[in-house]
């Protein structure tokens, strides 16, 4: 080996040499490098944790944002139909309302047209009465006193209704 430029002596102690480096490495720089690492592993890990809550939490918030979503729509459906409801009722009782102005007016109309109807009978009867006085006093030629004259054009109009209605 000698040939090749290779000694023992020298051989072994590049060995101890690199034996002994190695040592120091691993007291000095591997073990230190080595929690590094962990520690850094350790951080990604817990990193990745948070992330995951943070992901957790973000679906949770998102769910209970999209129930209280939910319930709000329910809530203005039930309140538009509620309002509808009430608007139902009100047009409904407005229209009870104004049927029963409608039938007190109709009513009341029907009591004025009787009422008119019951005048004007009357007043033409009163007419009647008088061109029958003044008729039979012509025909008779002479002129009876009015309370004669009403008594017998109501009695004439009495027995003109009972043939009326038989």
């Amino acid at each position: 080996m000698e040939a090749l430029g290779i000694s023992l002596p020298g051989l072994v102690a590049q060995f101890v040499n690199f034996i002994l480096l190695l040592l120091i490495l691993r007291a000095v720089a591997y073990k230190p490098i080595i929690r590094m690492l962990d520690e850094r592993a350790m951080r990604i890990r817990e990193s990745m944790e948070r992330a995951e809550a943070v992901k957790r939490q973000a679906a949770s918030t998102e769910e209970e944002f999209a129930r209280r979503l939910a319930d709000a729509r329910r809530e203005g459906q039930e309140i538009i139909a509620q309002a509808q409801k009430i608007a139902d009722r009100i047009r409904q009782e407005e229209m009870d309302k104004t049927r029963q102005e409608v039938d007190q007016l109709r009513a009341k109309a029907l009591e004025d047209i009787e009422r008119e109807r019951e005048r004007a009978v009357a007043e033409l009867r009163k007419h009647v009465a008088d061109l029958a006085l003044f008729a039979a006093g012509r025909v008779v030629g002479r002129s009876l006193d009015q309370a004669s004259h009403y008594r017998l054009v109501d009695e004439a109009l009495a027995e003109a209704e009972k043939l009326r209605l038989n």
